[in-house]
């Protein structure tokens, strides 16, 4: 795989537009108006909202104080990625390279936009993770880069443990994009408690394969997570049409599963140009 701290000067072009994307149009109610957090108390002066006094706080000074807020002005960029093995090339389709690709173009186009990063990188097991900050964007580079390069150990994907994890790491609330093609079970509860504190796009990374076999005879496939082999008829008509009618069935349960928890569902397909999908979420996004 190229290097993408290499690559990243080509992306740099599209990062900034991107970032144009992420501080206009219809995301501008996302990036904007985040609402205030509480900053302190102070002693309460003459013409102060009544209704910001801090009754605790007055009660036990003797005198009446407010409540200070301040309003949130930035929107931290977090990004959850999969390493894990049934991300890796599937009948010439490359989705952790999407993936990549992707998450890359979002860090940078983050840091463009002024905008903190933070991340959880996972496959079998955790792998990284750091809270949204200033100045994290060539590490998470490296770290992408790093972790892309080399075949993970461990099988499975924990996906459930880090979403659980970015609830638990994020004190503000955050926009969250989790590149994954989501081959696990049990994280539609941790995707919604998420979804509940931060604005989640939960971005599934596809292959052509997984709705459409063409007619090779019979192939031998292996999973890349169980290393189970098996041959499977592809000329068979019948065969090929449970295959393309099971691929719709996970699909619409994926999404469902999404809108129930108050995710934004988005599909990137492998090989498809990730900032035309990111573009798009941006303008379009309410």
């Amino acid at each position: 795989m190229a290097s993408l701290v290499k690559k990243a000067a080509a992306l740099r072009i599209r990062a900034l537009s991107l970032a144009g994307e992420m501080k206009s149009g219809s995301f501008r109610s996302l990036y904007r108006g985040r609402g205030i957090e509480f900053s302190g108390v102070r002693e309460y002066v003459l013409g102060d909202d009544v209704r910001t006094i801090d009754w605790n706080v007055t009660a036990r000074m003797g005198r009446p104080f407010v409540k200070v807020f301040q309003e949130e002005r930035e929107l931290s960029i977090v990004l959850l990625l999969d390493f894990s093995r049934s991300m890796g090339a599937f009948g010439g389709a490359r989705p952790l390279q999407s993936a990549l690709e992707a998450a890359s173009l979002l860090a940078l186009a983050a840091d463009y936009a002024g905008c903190p990063v933070g991340a959880v990188f996972f496959a079998g097991n955790l792998l990284f993770s750091c809270p949204p900050r200033f100045g994290a964007v060539m590490e998470l580079l490296a770290r992408i880069d790093s972790l892309g390069s080399r075949p993970q150990r461990e099988r499975g994907t924990a996906l459930p443990d880090a979403l659980t994890l970015a609830f638990r790491l994020l004190k503000r609330r955050s926009l969250v994009f989790v590149f994954s093609d989501f081959r696990v079970s049990r994280w539609e509860r941790p995707l919604a408690v998420l979804a509940s504190k931060h604005d989640v796009a939960a971005v599934r990374v596809t292959s052509p394969l997984d709705a459409r076999l063409p007619p090779l005879g019979r192939v031998r496939f292996r999973d890349p997570e169980t290393g189970l082999t098996q041959g499977l008829p592809t000329s068979s008509r019948r065969f090929r049409a449970e295959w393309g009618g099971q691929g719709e069935s996970r699909r619409e349960r994926w999404h469902g599963e999404c809108r129930a928890g108050r995710a934004f569902p988005l599909e990137l397909p492998a090989g498809e140009d990730p900032f035309v999908l990111l573009s798009r979420f941006f303008r379009n996004v309410r």
